[in-house]
């Protein structure tokens, strides 16, 4: 790693990562507003996912909120340019900014409509992959629930007896 400082008060300007074998090829560039990565597919292969181990914003409120696993690539920030659906901008690390949080009750109704109906599961994706839609790809969350989920034993019918 190079760090370039500025000269009056040694702030650090620029982070410029280089490879390790003979060649040194610059991989990645950091400065303000920028972040120059030279393989974007590190944030598509698999979706990115080798990258969530590094994606801390949420633990905060792991134990009030939840959220289904994300198979994604990040949402943001790709570039603007309607011919570049897939390219990231060099703006900012990719990250995923858009994301969708449950209550741990609507998590349990959620969870136990997709085990009492094993045909429809959960649907927790971006929109328009290939597509620019801005620098951000919205995502959506599809289920199914039940009529009477999360009223206990409202699926039960009840009946009096008049005497």
């Amino acid at each position: 790693m190079q760090t370039i400082r500025i000269a009056d008060t040694n702030e650090v300007d620029k982070l410029i990562f280089r490879e390790s074998d003979n060649d040194r090829k610059v991989i990645l560039r950091l400065e303000k507003k920028l972040f120059e990565y030279f393989n974007q597919d590190v944030f598509r292969d698999n979706n990115g996912t080798a990258l969530l181990q590094f994606d801390k914003e949420f633990s905060a409120f792991k134990d009030r909120l939840f959220e289904l696993e994300i198979s994604f690539p990040p949402s943001y920030p790709y570039s603007e340019d309607s011919n570049q659906g897939k390219q990231y901008m060099n703006t900012r690390c990719p990250a995923w900014c858009d994301r969708i949080l449950l209550s741990h009750s609507a998590k349990e109704i959620i969870l136990k409509s997709e085990n009492d109906d094993k045909s429809f599961t959960y649907t927790y994706d971006n929109i328009g992959s290939n597509v620019c839609m801005g620098d951000h790809k919205p995502v959506f969350l599809s289920f199914r629930i039940a009529a009477w989920a999360g009223k206990p034993n409202a699926n039960m019918h009840k009946c009096c007896v008049v005497q």
